[in-house]
């Protein structure tokens, strides 16, 4: 029978649409199952064969879990806030909103020929104003709330109000910016703003001074995934460390549970490993160093009158106190505020020019750069407060000023950064960890010598000389025992148009949130998407983005009176914000009262299996983690941790074509190469045609004499090709749809191998820049989207990237027709109500088995292998029954929905394939009732001999020496030994 794909995939489409097949309900009296795959940005390119990847592993895990009875939760929607969509209107002037809509509905149109099982009517768009309400009152819930860390979780801020007035800042345990103190007194006599300013110090969403990546040309800060190389990935414009005002979020209050919410999670380890590092957990102590020339005497008993002060010392925080008496200079991050106080004149220029040199690279790049060493001298020095020494201030961007105190104490014989630095600059080092090692040559680091140099601590190990130098630090009262993460806070403001509008206004200089009924505080529209002229965000462009504190509405900017009508911020929120808790949307979309029913997320709770790519690592995913916690502390949600299980797709590489163009030179001083437009195949070069071959001998010359112009030059151009021009599923080049791609290809010869023109092919990540990308409706069309969900699965493991071939969609193609016509004699439908056979049962019941062991391993490309084996044994067995062909469509169906709907329809079963129950494994089938032995002659097999496989091991003795067959091998020869191994093999020695 033919199988018409195309007429298939489009008739269960429109039944599942018309239908809603996949419509989910809440409160189900089923078991739930929520899967749930990352955020999709829409973009204007559209899918690529490489996206659908998890989207298709997610969707075979959501049908199984629907088969076994499950209530399963599978939406989407698009992640639609972002800076491509902003770029694209600043150049054609068109609204983001218009390029996102046409981008989401090509990215819809694509994922439901694929035939996905989401809920649709689930949908959400992090731009559309009911969404980003509620991200907007999530971020006034942060705003108006603090971290109490005696109670280890977010309060109302009322509940710190009511402590300030009660006891001042007395025995409270909060996190915040700088430590103040003050008394109930104090704080009941300070006035509005004041308080305010207070408040700011605590509150888990502030406003302060921070560094940030400032890109220029594109006017807005940009987050570090954002950055590469220390130019923007959007455009590649360069990038700069700035110091702004700008909204955070306190991530850095939830370190620890971050941490240690990573045990109860079923995540890879390699992403567990990446968050572990980034929110870096270190234990050591902040030691102050005096400076100006301040002595401390190392005496408990005068170190009262030496106590540093907020003017005279440097904080900095040391995994490794027990080195301090090496200390032997001091680093600074160059941001740091301290740098403009320590600098004397002298120095002024070389720091400022370094400062200025720094602020080009970003945190990461620093952080990645271990082998440049690069400083500057303040001018200044700090006392050891143990060696009582005179030790150099430097500023050097290997300090961050996002890590500990952004200063550190240099101990040069036992770090290898600090040995860099000090080899480079002539300074000071001293062995203070007993080693064999030449310290003035190479660092020793170890925890595992002893203190040496070192007074009071020789002799000591790591562990007693910690804690002993800690005690006496705490002593002198120049610092204490702590713990330090390397996580910063979040920086939560983007100079942007298309984004959230953070819904703030300020009233005397402080920051206000809008009332929750005045949400959403919707994006107003502007002339233009740029920064005004005056260096303000884009959003500074709309007439209509005032408050108006008496009326309760936003009104035209031009009422702004600082008395009852004020300025709103004009920041937006960043990408993240909005898939920071898109997962609880789902659960209640519609809802408008709320961002989502407690007793629904009550219901719902975690995802269960979330797929996709691992570079969300420390962004959307540690993000998401935070809300999540966050919203559990206000008692909004229950669960913990958002996401149970996670998986990391790999990615589907491209298959790119190239062609090589011949380039000849000009002349030879200076060389001169210009095009001939003419291409060929590159090994065929230098064999195949004169003119190349004295070319290229020219070329050798002209090698040996401007070798260092020429560093590098090959005399071909490698050229992408679009692999659309290619022939078929061949590597052979269309030539002529080749001259009509672009115009300076319309005269292109080509010299070419028996009539053809055969691309050279290489393996590359999947983009349109390398015109490798193959799409999906493409394949759809030829070959069914069965075929493609069955191929992206089958190309192997999920985890492991993998390149596309096309050419292998024949033999998954080939697949469906063999496995299609199983249920057919001839053209016409033809199924038994007979009983099935023993070898037919073994069949099915292996593929359930194994169907079972790998959906719980997620091996999805071994699932597809056994269906062709079971296919192609039922097909020689010709097997037409229905109590094996009814339940393997229902096995086959999560990964070929469409051609499985098709079948159940035939067998006569109403309704849809989906909710049919999933076959149940009967093991007793799979038992052998007979076992074929190879009955080898020493050693070497002669023939087999089937025996009942319940046999003994001297009942298959004594059957095998009576076998005519052995007797004729044996040839009267007594056998020396017979060894068998039930079940496995007959021996005979002789």
């Amino acid at each position: 029978m033919f199988y018409d794909h195309k007429q298939i995939d489009q008739k269960w489409q429109k039944f599942w649409e018309e239908n809603q097949t996949y419509k989910t309900e809440n409160n189900s009296s089923k078991p739930k199952f929520y899967v749930l795959d990352m955020f999709p940005y829409p973009s204007g390119a559209g899918l690529h064969v490489g996206h659908p990847l998890g989207y298709i592993a997610s969707d075979i895990y959501a049908r199984f879990k629907r088969h076994q009875g499950f209530n399963v939760l599978h939406p989407v929607g698009y992640d639609s806030f972002g800076l491509p969509a902003e770029q694209y209107a600043i150049q054609t002037g068109q609204h983001p909103a218009i390029t996102t809509e046409q981008n989401i509905n090509r990215y819809e149109e694509q994922l439901r020929k694929i035939g996905f099982s989401f809920d649709w009517s689930r949908e959400v768009r992090t731009s559309d104003a009911s969404y980003y309400k509620w991200t907007q009152w999530i971020f006034i819930e942060l705003f108006h709330s603090w971290y109490n860390k005696t109670a280890d979780k977010a309060e109302s801020i009322e509940t710190l109000v009511e402590h300030f007035s009660k006891f001042g800042t007395e025995n409270l345990n909060a996190v915040q910016n700088d430590e103040l103190n003050f008394t109930s007194e104090e704080w009941n006599a300070a006035d509005e703003n004041e308080k305010q300013d207070i408040l700011l110090n605590y509150r888990l969403a502030y406003r302060a001074e921070t560094t940030v990546n400032w890109c220029p040309a594109l006017g807005t800060v940009l987050a570090n995934d954002e950055v590469k190389d220390g130019k923007s990935e959007r455009g590649g414009y360069p990038v700069f460390q700035k110091k702004m005002m700008q909204w955070s979020m306190r991530i850095t209050a939830y370190s620890e549970r971050l941490l240690q919410g990573l045990q109860k999670i079923d995540w890879p380890q390699p992403l567990k490993d990446s968050q572990e590092y980034w929110i870096g957990k270190s234990q050591g102590a902040e030691v102050k160093f005096l400076v100006d020339g301040c002595q401390l005497i190392v005496d408990s008993e005068n170190a009262n009158n030496q106590q540093p002060t907020t003017d005279n010392h440097i904080e900095v925080f040391t995994t490794r106190p027990d080195t301090i008496f090496g200390a032997t200079f001091m680093v600074l991050a160059p941001e740091n505020p301290l740098v403009e106080k320590l600098t004397t004149p002298e120095q002024k220029t070389e720091v400022d020019n370094y400062i200025e040199e720094t602020s080009k690279k970003t945190e990461r790049d620093r952080m990645a750069d271990v082998k440049n060493v690069s400083g500057a001298f303040t001018g200044s020095y700090a006392v050891n407060p143990f060696t009582g020494k005179n030790i150099p201030i430097y500023i050097s961007d290997y300090v961050l000023m996002g890590y500990g105190t952004g200063a550190v104490m240099a101990v040069p014989a036992h770090d290898e950064r600090d040995h860099r630095f000090a080899k480079k600059f002539g300074l000071e080092i001293i062995k203070v960890i007993e080693c064999e090692v030449d310290v003035q040559e190479e660092s020793y680091d170890s925890k595992d010598s002893v203190c040496i140099n070192s007074e009071f601590l020789d002799g000591l190990n790591y562990k007693e000389a910690k804690a002993k130098i800690i005690s006496e630090i705490e002593k002198l009262g120049i610092g204490n025992g702590t713990t330090n993460y390397r996580q910063r806070d979040a920086i939560f403001s983007r100079q942007r148009y298309w984004g959230e509008p953070v819904p703030v206004y300020y009233k005397d200089g402080m920051p206000y949130t809008l009332p929750v009924s005045a949400l959403p505080l919707e994006l107003p529209e502007v002339e233009k998407y740029l920064p005004t002229e005056d260096g303000d965000p884009p959003l500074g462009n709309a007439k209509n983005f005032a408050w108006d504190e008496v009326n309760q509405k936003v009104v035209s900017v031009d009422l702004i009176d600082e008395k009852t009508v004020f300025p709103i911020e004009l920041s937006t929120m960043p990408g993240w914000a909005g898939s920071s808790w898109y997962f609880l949307r789902y659960m209640d979309p519609k809802n408008e009262g709320e961002f989502c029913a407690k007793d629904l997320s009550d219901y719902w709770g975690q995802v269960d299996l979330y797929i996709g790519g691992s570079e969300h690592a420390t962004g959307h995913l540690l993000y998401s983690r935070f809300w999540n916690m966050f919203l559990k502390d206000r008692g909004y949600i229950n669960q913990d941790e958002p996401f149970q299980k996670l998986i990391n797709q790999g990615m589907i590489l491209g298959m790119s074509a190239f062609v090589y163009k011949i380039l000849h030179y000009e002349n030879d001083i200076p060389p001169i190469f210009i095009s001939t437009n003419k291409y060929l195949k590159e090994e065929k070069i230098k064999n195949e045609n004169s003119t190349v071959v004295d070319y290229e001998d020219k070329l050798t010359d002209i090698f040996e004499k401007y070798t260092d112009r020429l560093i590098g030059y090959s005399g071909i151009q490698k050229i992408h090709v679009d692999v659309s021009l290619l022939k078929g599923t061949s590597d052979e080049l269309d030539t002529e749809a080749f001259k009509n791609w672009r115009a300076e290809f319309k005269d292109a010869e080509f010299i070419l191998e028996d009539g053809k023109y055969i691309t050279e092919r290489e393996v590359e990540k999947m983009s349109k820049s390398k015109y490798n990308v193959v799409n999906p409706d493409d394949i759809c069309e030829e070959y069914g989207a069965d075929c493609l969900r069955l191929y992206e699965m089958f190309l192997g493991p999920l985890e492991q990237s993998k390149p596309w071939n096309t050419q292998g969609l024949s033999g998954v193609y080939g697949f469906l027709k063999k496995f299609y016509n199983l249920y057919f004699d001839g053209d016409n439908f033809s199924v038994s109500d007979e009983e099935p056979t023993k070898a037919e049962l073994k069949v099915l019941h292996t593929l359930i088995k194994k169907f079972m062991f790998d959906i719980q391993n997620f091996s999805f490309n071994t699932s597809v292998s056994q269906f062709m084996i079971a296919v192609n044994e039922l097909q020689k067995l010709k097997c037409n029954k229905r109590a094996i062909l009814e339940p393997l469509a229902v096995i086959v169906s999560p990964y070929a929905p469409h051609i499985c709907e098709e079948l159940w329809s035939l067998l006569g079963q109403n309704g849809s394939i989906e909710f049919a129950n999933f076959p149940e494994l009967n093991e007793t089938y799979l038992v052998e009732d007979e076992i074929e032995y190879p009955v080898s002659f020493n050693g070497k097999m002669r023939f087999k001999l089937p025996l009942a496989a319940d046999l003994d091991a001297k009942q298959i003795e004594e059957i095998a020496m009576s076998n005519d067959k052995v007797q004729e091998i044996l040839g009267g020869a007594t056998p020396q030994k017979v060894i068998i191994v039930p079940k496995k093999i007959i021996n005979i020695v002789f």
